[in-house]
């Protein structure tokens, strides 16, 4: 079966976040410990967040 407009639009954000996660990802060696904690703070209360949306797929 093919996919919608909509599903593919939603599978290119989801390539979009990967891509702003690997460079969250390779800027991290160049952080200070304190800076990775805020960084890492601001990511866990950041929502919806990343395991909210894959819950809120599995449930539907």
């Amino acid at each position: 079966m093919p996919l919608s407009g909509e599903a593919i639009r939603t599978m290119n954000y989801v390539d979009d976040i990967s891509v702003t996660l690997r460079r969250i990802h390779a800027v991290l060696p160049s952080l200070t410990p304190e800076e990775r904690a805020r960084v890492a703070e601001h990511i866990s209360k950041a929502e919806p967040s990343y395991a909210s949306v894959v819950a809120a797929i599995e449930t539907k």
